[in-house]
């Protein structure tokens, strides 16, 4: 296969996928939702729960997104230095965002900063954003794709704490902003907290908290506990599906944490509401693909 034979099949593979991640969700997202909704015993969560699972079933029926905020597009790039388009994927992962645009269809999401138009394209400067993390001596590349939404992880919040707040001023943080703007992302809500040495690092490790398996845990056994009182300090809240009371207000809380400086704790707080729609793809050189969140996806080239 030759190089730009290469690009076009990994650009319609890419739009092929984000086009199907905005009507399908991940299957581990189906599962929560489903054991959440058998655990409410309330009328109304009960009916909220059975409506989202319509909703998911005529998205697939009809081809249509399951959302109408389709969002702003964003990658998160795991890719070796040996992988034969590592130099093309930027390009490329902008031409499969325009392709899903028309093909799924997306809603017009890239509004150009102070000049205040539309592409209607879902692409403009610097969008969709892309996140890099390199791997040496691989030729793979693994493909996190995200529908950032207005209600939900676009809001974010960052800040960095002094030292003297510590882990105490960390949970005080996550919960005044659940308690804040929670309800704006239509829960029941998959939260992720970034904590880190300044802003920056923090709202990246938020990011990529959001692209974690619900039900994973922090590979730090202090982190993982973090993660596990704040599900349920986040639950007891009774903030339910949509908001409108219940016994669940998040499918989980995934932390992700880097070393910080002594004077400083950056924390921050990024959420993804109940159609939370994202996918991971590993790519290999000869661009054969398995896919690990949609079993219902497959490829034909």
């Amino acid at each position: 296969m030759t190089k730009e034979n290469g690009v076009k099949v990994l650009t319609d593979m890419v739009a092929d996928f984000v086009a199907h991640i905005g009507k399908k969700l991940p299957d581990d997202v189906v599962e929560k939702l489903e054991e959440l909704g058998s655990q409410e015993s309330a009328a109304l969560p009960k009916v909220l729960y059975e409506t989202m699972t319509k909703n998911q079933g005529l998205a697939v029926e009809l081809n249509r997104p399951s959302c109408q905020d389709t969002g702003v597009l964003q990658f998160w790039l795991k890719c070796g230095t040996n992988f034969p388009y590592i130099n093309e994927l930027e390009a490329l992962l902008k031409e499969a965002v325009v392709q899903a645009t028309f093909a799924a269809p997306l809603r017009h999401n890239s509004v150009e900063t102070f000049d205040e138009y539309n592409t209607k394209k879902n692409v403009g400067k610097g969008t969709p954003t892309v996140w890099w993390d390199i791997v040496p001596n691989s030729d793979k590349c693994e493909i996190y794709a995200y529908m950032a939404g207005g209600g939900c992880t676009l809001p974010g919040k960052a800040m960095v704490l002094m030292p003297g707040a510590g882990y105490e001023g960390v949970t005080d943080f996550v919960l005044d902003q659940m308690t804040t703007y929670g309800l704006n992302a239509c829960p029941p809500l998959l939260v992720g907290v970034g904590v880190g040495t300044s802003i920056e690092t923090a709202a990246l490790n938020s990011k990529k908290a959001l692209m974690r398996p619900i039900g994973s845990h922090n590979d730090n056994a202090n982190a993982a506990k973090m993660e596990k009182l704040l599900e349920d300090g986040i639950n007891a809240i009774g903030l339910g599906p949509q908001g409108m009371g219940g016994k669940y207000s998040v499918m989980g809380v995934n932390i992700e944490n880097t070393a910080r400086h002594p004077s400083t704790i950056g924390v921050a707080v990024n959420v993804g509401c109940w159609s939370h729609r994202r996918g991971h793809l590993t790519v290999n050189s000869d661009l054969t693909v398995t896919c690990d969140t949609h079993s219902t996806w497959k490829f034909n080239a």
